[in-house]
């Protein structure tokens, strides 16, 4: 239930995006974000996490003829999870399990274009889910119960990128620290997630429709 409510919000940002784009003739209004990578725990998260292969998608929208962007990004990260202390409820606790977040951020961001070269930082807050496994044994049957528990979290994301045109689209590389306000096994979450991807120029597809 949870991400069917992440879906209809992704849209409503490319609607917004879209009917943006048709108020100005700035060539590179709307660009469309995917990238791969890995979140890496850093402090107390360090403790249950470690950095697993991780994905990102989003769109960077400009506002005005300025350098600046709005920039909603829904953060796909996966970690090996260590559990510290079993949940309430539970008599085990589970070691090099999967834990994964859906972490939707929205971020003001600056870009300067140097020729092919574009520079840009950012900053915004938002939220989500992390889950994380459980398991529940029962010794009688020899039967092992898997489920998962949801940790929702509100986020402040600040970072920045380089870019490269290679014509309809810009190569990437980006960089952030995200901090979560909830805790997960008494530990505050933490991460720095890297990526790399490509950043197609939605704006001149949409002209050629």
């Amino acid at each position: 239930m949870k991400l069917r409510l992440l879906m209809p919000v992704t849209a409503l940002f490319l609607a917004l995006s879209v009917n943006s784009m048709a108020q100005t003739d700035r060539p590179d209004k709307l660009y469309s974000m995917s990238g791969i990578g890995f979140a890496l725990p850093v402090g107390e998260s360090a403790d249950y996490l470690k950095a697993k292969f991780s994905t990102s998608l989003g769109l960077n929208l400009g506002l005005g003829n300025s350098g600046l962007f709005l920039y909603p990004k829904l953060s796909l990260h996966a970690f090996q999870f260590n559990q510290i202390t079993p949940d309430m409820g539970y008599n085990y606790t589970i070691q090099k399990g999967r834990a994964t977040t859906y972490l939707m951020n929205v971020a003001l961001g600056y870009r300067k274009i140097v020729e092919k070269w574009v520079f840009y930082g950012f900053a915004g807050a938002g939220g989500g889910f992390i889950l994380t496994p459980q398991a529940g044994v029962n010794p009688q049957n020899l039967q092992v119960t898997m489920d998962n528990k949801t940790n929702s979290t509100g986020i402040i994301e600040t970072g920045g990128g380089i870019e490269y045109n290679i014509g309809g689209a810009n190569l990437f590389a980006e960089v952030s620290y995200m901090y979560g306000f909830s805790k997960i096994q008494d530990r505050m979450f933490n991460t720095v997630p890297i990526s790399i991807g490509i950043k197609p120029n939605l704006s001149k597809l949409l002209k050629k429709l």
